[in-house]
């Protein structure tokens, strides 16, 4: 019997083992191909002129980087402006305020919410968003990048609001009590004491949902306008890196300079998660040595 249960607890232990390097010998493929195919868009093309470039006219062989970094930089911002309070007050009151089945229910209908497919918010933000918001501030339309951000909230809700009630339920009592026992209001105690001290996970939970937003595709690809232009205000119609690689990849010629151009954007994507999950990463792990 104890032969049989080493041998399990051996072969569970390899497997997992297999599994985990498995995991990162694809992921590091993955990159190890974006990266062949990205480079090679610099070898005709300069890397200034692709960071720097103002305009991208890909059926004129320009290739400017500027304008859809400015639309994804209007989508996350927006996202993160509507997401992030929302999320810690929503967080906030189920930790602190809704009653035990009011709680519950709430936790079902976050996880629910982090479950609905990408192209179905898609839809809503194009044949119900779009149309007030257009009506609201006078605009020739309403596919914007204020409709894209205020669907990629809905998307990055549930991570912020899980996480942050992660981090508040992880903290020692002892920091409510002393703060309620010194005179201080429950306001004061959350807003002042509880937040702060479970700022790391909080954050954490806002690098995830910004990673969410930043790699969403399907979404802004249908209620953005996909108009590749720098510009000014969320109000205007964009165009995001995410985007621009999902709506010209199909029809790109393999091999051309276009197709190369899509995987250059490609590379700042990865890194722009890389940095981000790692900075998540940390903070994460900072919230769990202080639950220890």
């Amino acid at each position: 019997m104890n032969n049989v249960r080493k041998f399990l607890d051996s072969s569970v232990k390899k497997f997992l083992l297999t599994t985990g390097i498995l995991n990162i010998v694809i992921i590091f493929v993955m990159f190890l191909f974006i990266f062949i195919n990205g480079i090679q868009f610099f070898k005709h093309s300069s890397v200034s002129d692709f960071l720097f470039g103002t305009k991208w006219i890909s059926l004129s062989g320009i290739y400017g980087l500027i304008p859809l970094l400015v639309g994804s930089f209007w989508v996350t911002i927006v996202a993160i402006l509507i997401s992030v309070p929302l999320g810690i007050l929503t967080a906030v009151y189920i930790f602190e305020y809704a009653p035990g089945k009011i709680k519950n229910n709430m936790k079902i209908l976050i996880e629910i919410m982090s479950a609905i497919p990408s192209v179905v918010l898609g839809f809503i933000g194009l044949y119900v968003l779009s149309g007030p918001i257009k009506n609201l501030f006078n605009l020739n339309s309403g596919l914007t990048s204020f409709t894209g951000s205020i669907m990629l909230a809905f998307m990055a809700l549930p991570t912020i609001v899980t996480m942050t009630e992660d981090a508040l339920n992880a903290l020692d009592p002892s920091y409510k009590e002393a703060s309620l026992a010194l005179g201080a209001t429950k306001i004061e105690t959350i807003f002042n004491i509880l937040l702060p001290a479970a700022f790391p996970g909080i954050f954490a939970g806002i690098m995830l949902g910004f990673g969410r937003i930043i790699g969403e595709t399907l979404t802004v690809l249908m209620v953005t306008g996909n108009a590749p232009i720098i510009a000014k205000s969320p109000l205007s119609s964009v165009r995001t890196m995410t985007a621009t690689i999902a709506a010209e990849m199909g029809e790109v010629v393999q091999g051309s300079d276009h197709y190369f151009a899509l995987f250059a954007i490609g590379i700042i994507l990865f890194l722009i998660s890389f940095i981000t999950n790692t900075i998540a990463d940390h903070f994460v792990t900072k919230a769990r040595k202080l639950k220890n």
